[in-house]
């Protein structure tokens, strides 16, 4: 049997060749990709993280608002009963303390009911807030993910055209990137 034949091609070769002659600057450049790479990832999982976050929160507001809706409709029905109760209580043959005893309690059950809905609305609002907060710390964090993307796309140029001050426009990018997801962790 004939054992395979591989040939290299030249970039396998160039990265071989650079290895072996102890290529300082592109080793560099590779750890400075690998860790932006690494941050890249932590990046995007916090970036993910705080976007569904955002969106229970929203679909939590969304509850709470069904809710208080239901609660005024609630109140709106007692009204209707408190006021054809008090209309009944002032008809001639009806019994009056009857009437007048229950335009009282539902007007005490719709009381209730829109304390219940504005407590139910202010929730809502609570999760709307949060979740505006969870969306704007999300933009950031992504905002760092292009700007890390940005940064390893530039090394990658810098390993091809070895220019040093593409090295340090990477290094700067990568650097914008951290100062992003500082904010982001901030909430700011």
């Amino acid at each position: 049997m004939s054992e395979p034949f591989e040939v290299p091609s030249p970039h396998e070769h160039h990265v071989e060749h650079a290895h072996k002659s102890g290529d300082s600057f592109a080793s560099r450049i590779a750890v400075m990709t690998a860790v932006m790479a690494t941050v890249g990832a932590l990046l995007s999982y916090q970036a993910g993280s705080s976007e569904s976050e955002a969106a229970m929160d929203k679909n939590n507001a969304a509850i709470q608002k069904t809710e208080a809706a239901n609660q005024w409709n609630y109140y709106q029905a007692k009204s209707s009963r408190q006021n054809l109760a008090d209309l009944a209580s002032h008809m001639p043959g009806m019994d009056a303390a009857h009437y007048t005893a229950e335009a009282e309690r539902y007007k005490a059950q719709k009381e209730e009911a829109r304390k219940k809905a504005e407590a139910l609305e202010e929730k809502a609002s609570a999760w709307d807030e949060q979740s505006e907060r969870l969306l704007h710390s999300h933009h950031r964090w992504a905002q760092a993910m292009m700007a890390i993307q940005v940064g390893i796309s530039l090394a990658a140029i810098t390993l091809l055209t070895r220019k040093e001050w593409m090295r340090k426009l990477a290094l700067g990018a990568g650097g914008l990137s951290l100062v992003l997801g500082g904010l982001a962790a901030m909430h700011l």
